[in-house]
């Protein structure tokens, strides 16, 4: 493999040979990436998993909606794996998952996407608490648009923020334990016995989620089944979603 190398001050480095056949092997990766997904399409059986990338929000509205109010349910043979992946980094053409739920539609690529709806999010508290302070994310997460929407709050209120914290589940519990006030979706908060809610749904907030899928696995029967499903969800819990229920 010399040949395809040339020393540098760093150490050693792919020459032009090299680079050559670094994309000589990508071609070859994409082609049998490519047979496998359309492999995969061609099987009529409603069994086996499929596994789906999302948020938080999203992942924990899908399993508790398994054996939820909607009217369309998943063939018992399928088995929902569901990955919370904070960054959305699947890569869907290396099957790492079959479908994703994210917010934004990838600008490029060979994909099927459709809008599958919004989350809609206000403030809560524990019912009854006086819960001045604030519950938020992390520094680290400052650009989310809940974050970025109660440091305006602390901002203009002046009052202190009691929790920083990682994960929706982990605000979801210091609020109810009359830790401070924060966001949630309207889905988790409206459905607590324990929680009051503050503020109406808050627009600029609002999440919008989008169902991507690489379009070779689409035409897959259990992917298929999975689409169909998340879209009657959606649409069945709508009010739900946007707080109105």
């Amino acid at each position: 493999m010399s040949g395809y190398f040339s020393p540098s001050p760093e150490g050693l480095r792919l020459n032009a040979a090299g680079e050559q056949l670094v994309r000589s092997a990508e071609s070859v990766e994409d082609a049998v990436l490519t047979l496998e997904r359309r492999r995969a399409a061609t099987s009529p059986v409603l069994s086996g998993t499929v596994r789906v990338s999302t948020g938080e929000c999203a992942a924990g509205f899908l399993a508790r909606s398994l054996s939820g109010p909607t009217t369309t349910a998943l063939p018992s043979g399928i088995t929902l794996e569901l990955v919370f992946e904070p960054g959305h980094t699947a890569n869907l053409a290396r099957r790492e998952a079959d479908m994703a739920l994210r917010h934004q539609p990838p600008e490029t690529g060979d994909f099927y996407i459709s809008k599958a709806g919004t989350f809609a999010c206000a403030v809560y508290r524990r019912r009854g608490a006086d819960a001045g302070a604030w519950v938020t994310y992390t520094e680290e997460q400052a650009h989310y648009a809940p974050a970025r929407w109660v440091q305006r709050q602390v901002a203009e209120t002046r009052r202190p923020v009691a929790l920083r914290a990682s994960s929706m589940l982990m605000h979801l519990e210091a609020i109810r334990a009359g830790t401070g006030r924060g966001v949630l979706p309207c889905y988790v908060g409206d459905g607590h016995p324990l929680l009051e809610r503050l503020t109406p749904p808050i627009p600029e907030i609002a999440a919008e989620y989008w169902i991507i899928v690489h379009r070779d696995l689409r035409r897959a029967a259990c992917v298929r089944a999975v689409i169909d499903w998340v879209k009657a969800l959606f649409a069945e819990q709508r009010d739900v979603l946007a707080g109105f229920a």
